[in-house]
């Protein structure tokens, strides 16, 4: 497992680097998205990953890589959103944004580690391909709670989900030796 917890930050560190610089170029403009754009945007980036596993042919020449940060990166904005709410304007200067950046990753390491635990790291034996269908089924079921106003039965809320999405992102690029 500490292989794993130092794999998961050397991930993190990529896409935090990421956020920031973007925060310092764009500022907090995502502020103002409600969260089924943010569902949506992820759900764009998962299946793009679905399309370029089974094309064979690219017209672009890039790899699933940038999009599992887009989805580890879109996700942690959602929780964000979540805590906050919307904005009617950018409102989050970069140190704020990555405050509450860190804040949610260590609560999705924190749950990635008690699974992890639990399952005793099964993810490691399984396919890329399986991780992008179980992100897109996690989009599907918060679209489904979004479409239902929030309101479950028994299902665990929307944020697990994301954080669910987030560690299989994470999981998929560690699989994938992308931050070695």
């Amino acid at each position: 497992m500490k292989n794993t917890s130092q794999e998961y930050d050397n991930v993190i560190a990529i896409c935090r680097l990421l956020f920031i610089n973007k925060m310092t170029d764009y500022g907090s403009a995502w502020r103002i998205l409600r969260l089924p754009s943010l569902t949506d945007q992820i759900f764009i980036k998962a299946q793009r990953i679905r399309s370029l596993q089974e094309n064979e042919v690219r017209k672009v020449n890039e790899d699933e890589t940038g999009e599992f940060i887009g989805i580890i990166n879109y996700s942690i904005m959602a929780l964000i959103q979540l805590e906050l709410g919307v904005a009617d304007q950018p409102d989050l200067d970069v140190k704020k944004a990555t405050e509450l950046y860190d804040a949610k990753v260590k609560l999705t390491k924190e749950l990635m580690e008690n699974k992890n635990h639990d399952y005793g790291e099964a993810w490691r034996e399984m396919r890329v391909s399986s991780l992008t269908d179980l992100i897109l089924q996690k989009l599907l079921r918060v679209k489904q709670i979004e479409d239902n106003k929030g309101k479950t039965i028994v299902s665990e809320g929307i944020d697990a989900n994301y954080q669910d999405m987030i560690n299989y992102s994470i999981f998929a690029l560690i699989l994938m030796d992308f931050a070695k």
